[in-house]
C-alpha cells in the first residue's frame, strides 16, 4: 500500500504541476492508494483556491478520490512517531509520516514534499513522485506545489 500525502493529491486537479504526471500514476493505482482525513482535507483546500470556473470541477473531483481512496485513522502510535517527527517535520508533514510509518501495510509515501521525503527513506519507506528524477528530494531543488509553469 502506498501512502498519499496532501502535496501528492493535489496533484488530481487539473492545472497543478505534475497533474498529467500523477494522474497517470496514480489512477491506474487507486486501490493501492491511501491518505487520512488529513490528507483529504489538503486536497479539499487546494480544490477551494481553483478559479471561479474551475472550483465546480475540481470539487468533483475531490469527491471521487475520496469514494475511491481508502482513509487511515490517526491512532496513538501514530500520533507517538508524528511527535518525534515533528523536531524536524512541518505538523502537518509529521502526521502525514506517522500515518504512513505505523500502518502495517504501507511501504511506499507518495508525496512531493521534499523534507517529509528525506525522513521517510530513514524509516525505510519507499518514495514516489511521479514527474519527479529519482532521487529529487536529496539534492536542492524540490518542486512547487502551486500551478504549473508557464
Amino acid at each position: 500500500m502506498i501512502y498519499v500525502d496532501g502535496s501528492a493529491l493535489i496533484r488530481f486537479l487539473p492545472g497543478v504541476r505534475f497533474y498529467e504526471e500523477w494522474n497517470g500514476w496514480a489512477v491506474p493505482r487507486l486501490s493501492e492508494l491511501a491518505t487520512t482525513q488529513l490528507g483529504f482535507t489538503e486536497l479539499r483546500q487546494a480544490a477551494e483556491l481553483s478559479t471561479r470556473e474551475t472550483k465546480g470541477r475540481a470539487f468533483q473531483i475531490v469527491e471521487r478520490v475520496k469514494a475511491r481512496v481508502p482513509v487511515i485513522r490517526f491512532s496513538d502510535e501514530n500520533v507517538n512517531v508524528s511527535t518525534h517527527a515533528a523536531s524536524v517535520l512541518k505538523p502537518f508533514a509529521a502526521l502525514h509520516l506517522g500515518a504512513a510509518v505505523t500502518h502495517p501495510e504501507v511501504d511506499a509515501i507518495a508525496t512531493y514534499d521534499a523534507e517529509l521525503a528525506r525522513v521517510a527513506e530513514l524509516y525505510q519507506l519507499g518514495v514516489v513522485t511521479p514527474g519527479m528524477p529519482e532521487g529529487w528530494h536529496n539534492g536542492s531543488a524540490s518542486p512547487v506545489a502551486g500551478v504549473k509553469e508557464s
